[in-house]
């Protein structure tokens, strides 16, 4: 079956000599219900499957028919591809191999590739040795190594096509995220906003590996690729230039983090890509200031909607202007079609770092809904849709409580309310179902200075767990959620003993799956989140959790292996309650549920 799918791409190329057919291929791909051909799912990042073969009436029956040991032991994020080519693909954080698994054969190793890289780069690494995941297309695997490596590899053989650096392990750039393929160029941005790197996003020729354009987050026009006078911000013209530089105290631009390394999605029919933007460099908000003032740090913590042919931005959306939480702008952007106020819109839907879930028009960037998914939420109050702008509660401001003051009770963490861990989308309900971070923190700046390839954080941090509201379970880290994104409110919410820091799924079965960082696979009503199935795996779930369908039988398959932020304090055998960002205070009894180990689990129905 794979020399089939592979010379119908063959024959797709003969057709024109552009690689445009790429987009095609993967459209393709996405049409079809059996295949999960990118982490997302599709180009609108819903993690919805078609399938129904596991449904709410059997899904106690789904039991585990394989399992895989990559014989890696850090947090094992993304999940894996099915192309309908009887092989699932899949990955590992560093060393970062890649592996062709027989789907029909309990996993046989097809074949595996292993790349040689630089183990200087894990210690730069801020959050665990963590990789979102592979793309395809085309009969092409690509991947972004840990050391800046974007690589292409022939999915039939494993053969390195090409390789190309986007960037230097040396001076704290590194890679987490999961490409995406759109048109001829395979996307790809950066990691380090904990070591003062200067985000960028970029994309590169899918048959060659050169270079087609790069975007940077912070800096003059021209590099960040904004016309102020045709690019949007709320609506209308940001009409003032170089926002990316006057906007910051002199030079600060240049390691003003924004790393865009969370998800990419895509609206085929704009022509527009959809990510965010990282925290503004230092943790310390004080350095940031201008004249003595707060100032907006653009475009850090940023939507970006950019045409995927030259990088040009159509419109953009700053979430917190002068951030003092380190409220990472990377969470997924799910565009979704939604009726509000009485009118079809072209919706962009995000559950945010912040506590707040937005809703915006993906054609224009007009902010529509922001509302609080995390009720314990006090660094803002609320949010004015008409300048785009948070109202910040200034007893939990670090600026104005001083660097070197400790800051108590600030909700969310840094962690955020929900982090990179992807939602998923139901058309059948209108709902997204998404991990929860249930956690506060407490916050104290201090000053630091640049030295590249060290650490640009400036503030210490610890992390407790919220305070529990209307009988919810004492001392819970966590919980998963079903977010209605036009009414911006929680329909249903199920609490969980640690933070959910899986990616969803949602299934036209009426089932949602998560993943627990104890370990449990669960599946939940998707009406009303009553738990019908669960399963135990070897390892805490950071991955996501994908479904799929060969020869007539459906399957699911997640990537379990703790670690990530939430689990660094076992993966990296931190114990200071200061360590990993503040995250050993707040999970410090995970190990006592679970331990490290990297396993493959599919699941079926009997037969």
């Amino acid at each position: 079956m794979l020399r089939k799918v592979l010379s119908t791409a063959v024959a797709a190329g003969m057709l024109s000599a552009a690689a445009a057919h790429a987009n095609q291929n993967l459209l393709e791909l996405q049409d079809n219900p059996e295949y999960w051909p990118t982490q997302l799912g599709n180009y609108q990042g819903n993690r919805y499957s078609q399938l129904d073969q596991i449904n709410r009436d059997n899904v106690n029956e789904l039991r585990s028919v394989w399992q895989f040991s990559t014989g890696v032991l850090r947090g094992h994020e993304g999940g894996p591809l099915y192309v309908g080519d009887g092989r699932l693909y899949i990955h590992t954080p560093f060393p970062n191999k890649v592996f062709a698994l027989d789907l029909e054969d309990e996993g046989r190793v097809i074949w595996s590739y292993e790349p040689d890289q630089d183990s200087r780069v894990i210690p730069v690494m801020c959050c665990d040795t963590v990789n979102r995941g592979l793309a395809y297309a085309d009969g092409r695997l690509f991947l972004g190594q840990s050391d800046n490596t974007l690589i292409a590899l022939d999915a039939e053989t494993g053969e390195l096509l090409w390789d190309v650096s986007n960037g230097d392990h040396t001076v704290g750039e590194t890679n987490t995220m999961s490409p995406l393929v759109v048109h001829d160029k395979v996307i790809v941005g950066i990691s380090g906003g904990e070591f003062g790197i200067r985000g960028h996003l970029t994309a590169y020729d899918v048959e060659t590996g050169e270079m087609a354009w790069r975007g940077y987050s912070t800096g003059p026009d021209d590099e960040v690729l904004i016309d102020p006078d045709t690019t949007l911000m709320l609506g209308e013209p940001i009409g003032e230039a170089d926002l990316g530089v006057s906007t910051w105290p002199e030079g600060e631009w240049e390691r003003g983090g924004g790393a865009p390394w969370g998800w990419v999605t895509y609206d085929p029919d704009l022509d527009l890509i959809y990510y965010g933007t990282g925290n503004p460099g230092t943790w310390n908000p004080d350095q940031r200031t201008k004249d003595g003032e707060p100032a907006d740090n653009k475009w850090a913590i940023t939507v970006f909607a950019r045409d995927p042919n030259d990088g040009s931005t159509k419109w953009v959306y700053q979430k917190v202007p002068f951030d003092e939480w380190d409220y990472d702008g990377v969470n997924e952007n799910q565009l979704i079609d939604v009726e509000f106020n009485g009118e079809q819109r072209k919706g962009l839907a995000i559950i945010d770092r912040t506590g707040f879930g937005f809703l915006l028009d993906r054609e224009t960037g007009e902010l529509l809904v922001a509302e609080k998914f995390a009720p314990e939420t006090n660094w803002a109050d609320s949010y004015d849709l008409e300048t785009g702008r948070p109202n910040v509660n200034e007893a939990y401001s670090t600026y104005r409580q001083g660097v070197n003051v400790n800051t108590t009770d600030i909700c969310p963490t840094a962690m955020g309310a929900k982090n990179m861990q992807p939602s998923a989308y139901s058309p059948k309900t209108g709902l997204l179902y998404a991990g929860i971070n249930r956690i506060c923190m407490n916050y104290e700046p201090y000053e630091t200075d640049y030295v590249a390839g060290q650490p640009y954080v400036g503030a210490t941090l610890t992390m407790m767990p919220a305070p529990t509201q209307n009988g919810e379970m004492e001392g819970r880290l966590g919980s998963f959620i079903a977010w209605d994104p036009v009414a911006g409110e929680v329909v249903w919410e199920v609490d969980e003993r640690f933070a959910v820091w899986s990616g969803a799924l949602a299934t036209a079965g009426d089932l949602a799956f998560y993943g627990t960082l104890e370990g449990h696979v669960k599946a939940v009503d998707i009406e009303t989140g009553e738990e019908l199935w669960r399963f135990k795996t070897p390892s805490g779930i950071i991955g996501n959790i994908n479904t799929f369908m060969h020869e007539g039988k459906q399957y699911v398959g997640v990537l379990s292996g703790v670690g990530g932020w939430a689990g660094i304090g076992l993966a990296a055998g931190l114990e200071d309650p200061e360590e990993g960002l503040g995250a050993v205070s707040a999970f410090a009894t995970l190990g006592d549920y679970t331990k490290l180990g990297g396993v493959l689990t599919v699941f079926a129905l009997p037969d």
